[in-house]
């Protein structure tokens, strides 16, 4: 099992790694928005790639 020193670690490193991402992120959004436009449309399609396969799968079984 983990000591009581290690969990605390543990926690304060992930909340700190957390407000990291977030304060980097809203520093970026300008050029998320600039540079990955059509992006959200890449991950739609793909998603339906990957459920349509699936679909094929289960019916051809």
């Amino acid at each position: 099992m983990f000591s009581k020193g290690q969990v605390v670690f543990a926690i304060l490193f992930a909340i700190s790694f957390v407000i990291i991402i977030i304060i980097s992120y809203r520093k970026d959004i300008k050029l998320h928005k600039r540079f990955y436009k059509g992006s959200l449309k890449v991950l739609l399609y793909f998603l339906l790639f990957i459920a349509s396969l699936f679909a094929i799968k289960y019916l051809l079984k």
